[in-house]
């Protein structure tokens, strides 16, 4: 496995946990707010990291690390990402997944396998493939089913999970959000993402903006009609 990025030590990647966060390559969106494109479109400009020194660091330090992100690009791309959890796993430690949702046969064989302790899901756009091939630039057919049915697999794992949303002011409606909300109403967690324009994929997003924090917090009671834990975070 080609490892590309790694936080040795991180509070803010998983709520409430210390974690050391690793970076996967590759990613089968093209989201013009991407803010780690260069993982994506240029994977090999980043020098690979050593598994092995990974966890030479996380055996080391698992007394105080609670567990491991895995981030990316779209970690459920890559065929090793069941071995590298089940070697997280026998370390003691635990595993938080990052993924947009496109591979539910893997997500269903890491839960299948109880190798993952925390999921969270990216809802790109109002859950309409029209919306969604906007957001993300591709043209989705048949993936936007898998889409779908990756959420339900989370609903249903037994997993604890949250799905999230990079809010944009240009491209996000209040009402959007709330059309998000309903097609998740009963989840366990939603989460709002301030839109950040910096180091994004395409450059007509440096342009765009993000909701105040009172907007921010007006979206946020207005999901909270549908989704009993909503938070969002800021800058």
């Amino acid at each position: 496995m080609h490892i590309k990025g790694i936080i040795e030590t991180s509070f803010v990647d998983w709520d409430g946990k210390i974690v050391s966060t690793i970076f996967l390559p590759d990613c089968n969106f093209r989201c013009g707010f991407c803010h780690n494109h260069k993982l994506v479109l240029d994977p090999e400009s980043f020098d690979s990291i050593s598994p092995a020194r990974m966890f030479r660091y996380w055996t080391k330090n698992k007394d105080f690390l609670d567990g491991i992100c895995i981030t990316g690009g779209e970690p459920t791309l890559h065929k090793e990402l069941p071995e590298l959890c089940r070697d997280i796993k026998e370390l003691g430690l635990k595993v938080k997944l990052d993924t947009n949702g496109t591979n539910p046969e893997v997500l269903r064989q890491l839960i299948g396998e109880k190798l993952l302790d925390y999921i969270a899901m990216d809802i790109k756009a109002p859950l309409e493939e029209d919306s969604y091939s906007d957001l993300t630039n591709v043209n989705l057919n048949d993936t936007f089913d898998m889409i779908k049915e990756s959420i339900r697999i989370i609903i249903n794992s037994g997993v604890d999970y949250e799905f999230r949303t990079t809010v944009i002011r240009e491209k996000h409606s209040k009402e959007d959000i709330e059309a998000i909300a309903i097609a998740l109403k009963g989840v366990r967690r939603y989460v709002l993402q301030k839109f950040q324009p910096k180091e994004v994929m395409d450059e007509e997003y440096k342009v765009y903006t993000s909701y105040n924090d009172e907007e921010m917090e007006e979206i946020a009671e207005v999901v909270k009609k549908y989704i009993n834990e909503v938070k969002w975070r800021g800058n």
